[in-house]
């Protein structure tokens, strides 16, 4: 078992290869059109051992955590709690998806919406 893999078991509790592809997760998903891979084709990843591709994806990141995937999941693999997982290893890794300095007129950006994305994209 790989490292990542190891650590989103633990992070998430959940069981990527639970997962038979159904692609319902996929279906639900309100964002699905922004990301670069579809969330049952990251599960697949995971399932194959290519968590490189995984985590340089933007999917992780533009997934807004509905948890509608989650809902849905008939195996209770819960897509949404892997993401959060996958997140988190990527951050815990020091790499951090945003980068304050590059925010145009961050001074009259809401606060909220800086504090929201401070705690989902900076370690």
């Amino acid at each position: 078992m790989s490292e990542v893999l190891g650590r989103v078991l633990e992070y998430s509790g959940k069981n990527p290869f639970a997962c038979y592809q159904c692609g319902m997760c996929s279906a639900v998903c309100p964002m699905v059109r922004f990301m670069d891979i579809p969330p049952h084709r990251v599960i697949r990843f995971l399932q194959m051992s290519v968590e490189a591709e995984v985590l340089s994806s933007n999917t992780i990141w533009v997934c807004v955590s509905c948890m509608r995937c989650v809902d849905r999941c008939p195996r209770n693999v819960a897509p949404g709690v892997i993401f959060e997982a996958l997140r988190l290893v990527t951050l815990r890794r020091g790499i951090d998806r945003l980068k304050y300095e590059e925010i145009p007129n961050i001074e009259e950006a809401p606060t909220i919406a800086i504090v929201g994305a401070s705690r989902k994209l900076t370690g």
